[in-house]
């Protein structure tokens, strides 16, 4: 081999060594790769929009986070609630004693009663609407407003998107179900429940 061919070997190595470290060291901080990527990320046309179609859903507007959550209204069965509460909640009562009472299914698990009751939430002059503890109209389609009154810190975790579940994928925009997608809100708690399926696997590593 002679001196010129060593020379031009030696020449190539340096070349791609020279462009892997220049790869390697493309960015001076682990923060700024992040940035960077972050943006090249953002200008990309990745949507969720075709996993919502078909989803009537309302916008969220909170603390600097929005997105939206599925409508709520038009997936109570008996909403609008005037449409039954024409008369004094007195009058009805009486209406109704040969009959099974309206509601009669609801049973409220949720607080002591010294705590929580029906007016709680909801208003006798304002049946279409919830209301706040200090009195405040919202609307059926917000009722996580009247949860996050309590539940504050599970609140905080559902804006930033680490209590819940988001529906569609994770590319923009978000769609996130709310309070009552996955709580009753008479009895938020969940009932017990056996697996989905006898877990083997732990059978095994067990013996």
């Amino acid at each position: 081999m002679t001196t010129k061919l060593i020379l031009r070997l030696m020449a190539i190595c340096l070349f791609v060594v020279s462009c892997k470290h220049e790869e390697k060291h493309k960015y001076h901080t682990v923060v700024d790769k992040i940035v960077a990527e972050t943006i090249e990320s953002e200008n990309t046309t990745l949507t969720s929009e075709i996993y919502n179609e078909g989803i009537k859903t309302v916008t969220v507007n909170e603390d600097g986070y929005d997105f939206l959550i599925p409508e709520r209204k038009s997936q109570i069965a008996s909403y609008n609630c005037t449409e039954c509460h024409t008369e004094p909640i007195e009058n009805l009562k009486q209406h109704q004693l040969d009959e099974k009472a309206a509601h009669w299914n609801i049973k409220l698990v949720h607080a002591s009663a010294e705590t929580m009751n029906c007016a709680t939430c909801h208003t006798s002059s304002d049946m279409d609407n919830l209301h706040s503890l200090t009195n405040s109209t919202i609307d059926f389609n917000y009722s996580y407003k009247v949860c996050s009154q309590c539940h504050q810190q599970e609140f905080k975790d559902w804006k930033g998107g680490a209590h819940g579940k988001q529906l569609g994928g994770w590319a923009p925009p978000r769609l996130s179900k709310t309070c009552v997608n996955c709580h009753n809100p008479h009895q938020p708690a969940f009932e017990k429940r056996w697996p989905v399926r006898f877990n083997t696997q732990k059978v095994k590593e067990r013996k």
